[in-house]
């Protein structure tokens, strides 16, 4: 187990190390730096200066271990559009993407399992057929018209829910929450359906088949020979039996989530750090993309490396592989 786990922190320092490659690449082939800070009338002397102030005129590499030793103490720079610390932007921001994506996955894997399972169960009723139609939709429409077609019909046919914005936030500390208000969890719905729904119907549709499929296998019918009760062997065996590829989908979903959370957060104006990507694209603002990417890949990590952990506590055969191994 703990050679597994050393096994996959390797790798995740590998994976890390070519994103931040990556990364510094873009201050060197986006532009020069120096044009998105001063005007067009700054005279050559004073680009000079911000030039050398910057370390632009060091080597290739001495800028590329400057730019890693200041990564790893978390500092990514300062932003040429807020002229602010971009750490601290992202700090600001990341409150509202992260509990944006929790609300997302959470209503994904809840509404997920429980309509793949009941499509599995019952493949013949009306319901699992228009589980099954709502299911194409979600995988069919885009991300952005969804989201317009619950604003129109939430916020601005009936009324119900606010089309954008926050709502209302409390402050803990350095961290901002919306659950604690009720037009902060109002706020909180439709971009959470927005962003979960096309997770969610790809967790419907993998626990239909993964849970159809075991409920062929020979220990099934054995259970049933036992005598076991349906419920036991339908939640008990079957449904657990069906977890190991979820956790797979659930896990690159919730990186997928963070980091493609840009569409939904723009739909709604919701103050994250996709947002803050799209404005810092729009401007040109280098040093807030080359975080935003190796945040989203240390966060792509994180999370793999969870689930293959996971993975281990699931399905102890994976425990006996890595001991064998």
């Amino acid at each position: 187990m703990l050679a597994f786990i050393l096994r996959r922190l390797l790798q995740s320092v590998v994976v890390l190390a070519v994103v931040g490659v990556i990364a510094f690449s873009m201050f060197r082939f986006a532009g020069d730096p120096v044009n998105q800070i001063v005007g067009v009338d700054t005279p050559v002397s004073e680009r000079a200066e911000i030039r050398r102030n910057l370390g632009l005129d060091d080597s290739v590499a001495v800028q590329a271990a400057r730019y890693a030793a200041n990564v790893l103490r978390g500092d990514f720079g300062i932003s040429y559009q807020f002229r602010q610390p971009v750490s601290h932007l992202l700090a600001e921001r990341m409150p509202a993407t992260l509990e944006l994506a929790l609300c997302a996955t959470i209503f994904a894997l809840v509404v997920g399992i429980l309509m793949g399972v009941y499509c599995a169960l019952h493949r013949e009723r009306a319901l699992a057929k228009l589980f099954l139609a709502i299911s194409l939709a979600g995988v069919s429409l885009p991300t952005f018209l969804i989201g317009i077609l619950l604003i129109f019909l939430f916020s601005v046919t009936l009324g119900w829910l606010p089309s954008f914005g926050r709502g209302d936030t409390v402050r803990l500390g350095w961290w901002t929450t919306g659950f604690l208000t009720v037009s902060g969890l109002r706020a909180l719905i439709l971009p959470s359906i927005t962003l979960g729904l096309f997770q969610m119907t790809l967790i419907m549709r993998l626990v239909r088949a993964e849970m159809l499929e075991v409920l062929r296998a020979d220990y099934i019918r054995f259970a049933r020979a036992r005598g076991l009760t349906t419920r036991s062997i339908h939640f008990g065996h079957a449904l657990k039996n069906t977890l190991v590829p979820v956790i797979t989908i659930a896990g690159l979903q919730l990186g997928s989530v963070i980091a493609f959370s840009i569409i939904t957060e723009t739909v709604f104006q919701w103050p994250g750090m996709g947002l803050l990507f799209v404005q810092a694209v729009q401007n040109v603002d280098i040093p807030i993309m080359a975080a935003y990417l190796v945040l989203v890949a240390a966060i792509f990590v994180a999370i793999n490396l969870a689930v293959d952990v996971l993975y281990t506590i699931v399905d102890p055969r994976l425990r006996l592989a890595g001991r064998t191994a």
